[in-house]
């Protein structure tokens, strides 16, 4: 298989027990590779909440957005993770809606969707279906394993799993668990689904009711939510200020979603309403609410020390080195809580860097600027942790501080002025 050519396939891997003791008969996992697998050139890319496996690939059924192609500038011949040298596999998880197994695929026992019928899922079920994945690829030990985000958490959770199993993990804006803003923020956006009269239950999937529709407006405030959580508020000034786009630039069919009261026609419809209304609409029609319920409450019950009392004994075992990249106008995974897992991985001699972004852009950061996130990646895969591009730069006082002025210095401005 050539550097530009996609392995796609959704794999049967046989009976799986989720860690909340239920068990399906037959866990199927939805993969794409890409580059050719020479034994020692592996590399595994977690994806995001709402990511999916084509993390490279634009031509795919079913997806738009970022879950396709997430990571294009990152991935790919002559890229930071170069499918001309790395075998490279990324798999979408249990529970989600892009092939795997999850709520809205079918329950072999009685034909329909499973709905909410479906075991919970966590991060470590996550890993443990990847694991298998891999093993039935014939992928032993990788070179790297990646990801931003909760799949950072799905980085994380494989140096606690499977500690032997990478030279390399890089875990991009992601923590060791939520902090309780997220884990309100979170519930408000699954409070929302489950308040939609469609949602009824989690059975909206409508194979023997033909007037059952999926909770399309529970889905769009939920995804607004988010919108809201990985954007900074320089970001948003920056794009939206208080601008009104008028009422008739907004997306059609938006008042269907939103209907407006009476009074809204006195009131400038703001450009920010517009960007929430349209990328929930389009949302909606690519992604199912009851796997945003069982995603999220998957990213909100991790905690990397569970089961071991404190993060750094999470990871002791781990015989790799370790990249965090962070970005300083993140709110939702902060540099602090990156400088916390690289104390961990100090605490115990695992050779870490922390590589600080000087962005305002937010949580997307790691998706919206590959010129920040590729030199580090590209560095590390080289050369691990003595990377030239990779700078340990978060002091104490820094990392103790999560406000988005604090003056940090780019810290790869010398790579692009030579």
């Amino acid at each position: 298989m050539s550097a530009t050519d996609v392995d796609r396939e959704a794999v049967e891997l046989g009976e799986f027990r989720f860690e909340c003791g239920e068990t399906i008969d037959n866990l199927e996992i939805a993969y794409e590779a890409y580059g050719e697998f020479t034994g020692d050139n592996a590399v595994l890319v977690c994806h995001a909440l709402t990511g999916s496996q084509n993390v490279a690939s634009y031509n795919t059924p079913g997806t738009a957005g970022q879950a396709r192609a997430w990571w294009g500038d990152i991935v790919g011949p002559g890229k930071a993770i170069d499918t001309t040298e790395y075998y490279v596999v990324c798999a979408n998880v249990p529970g989600s809606c892009y092939g795997s197994s999850g709520p809205s695929s079918t329950n072999p026992e009685t034909g329909e969707p499973w709905g909410s019928d479906f075991p919970p899922v966590t991060i470590g079920d996550w890993t443990r279906a990847q694991r298998r994945l891999l093993d039935h690829l014939g992928v032993g030990r990788l070179k790297l394993i990646v990801g931003g985000s909760v799949g950072g958490m799905n980085v994380l959770e494989w140096a606690k799993q499977f500690p032997d199993d990478a030279e390399l993990i890089a875990p991009i804006a992601a923590a060791d668990k939520l902090d309780p803003q997220c884990l309100g923020l979170d519930a408000i956006a699954r409070r929302a689904i489950r308040s939609d009269p469609n949602w009824n239950g989690g059975d909206y999937y409508g194979s023997d009711d033909e007037d059952a529709s999926p909770p399309r407006q529970g889905l769009a405030i939920a995804r607004q939510i988010g919108h809201l959580m990985y954007l900074s508020k320089a970001s948003m000034d920056r794009k939206f200020g208080r601008r009104s786009a008028g009422r008739d630039s907004g997306i059609e069919g938006s008042d269907a979603l939103f209907p407006p009261d009476k009074a809204a026609a006195f009131f400038p419809y703001r450009e920010v309403e517009s960007y929430l209304d349209y990328n929930a609409e389009q949302f909606t029609d690519r992604f199912d609410a009851n796997s945003y319920l069982y995603l999220t409450r998957a990213m909100d019950d991790y905690d990397l020390a569970e089961g071991y009392g404190t993060s750094d004994r999470a990871i002791s075992a781990f015989e790799g080195e370790v990249l965090l990249i962070s970005f300083t106008g993140d709110w939702h995974f902060t540099v602090g809580q990156s400088e916390h897992l690289a104390e961990a991985f100090r605490a115990v001699d695992i050779p870490v860097a922390h590589h600080v972004v000087d962005s305002d852009h937010g949580h997307d950061a790691f998706l919206v600027e590959p010129e920040n996130v590729a030199p580090p990646v590209a560095d590390f895969l080289e050369a691990g942790v003595a990377g030239r591009a990779i700078t340990d730069t978060a002091t104490d006082d820094e990392a103790d501080s999560d406000d988005s002025d604090s003056d940090f210095a780019p810290v790869h401005s010398s790579l692009f002025s030579g």
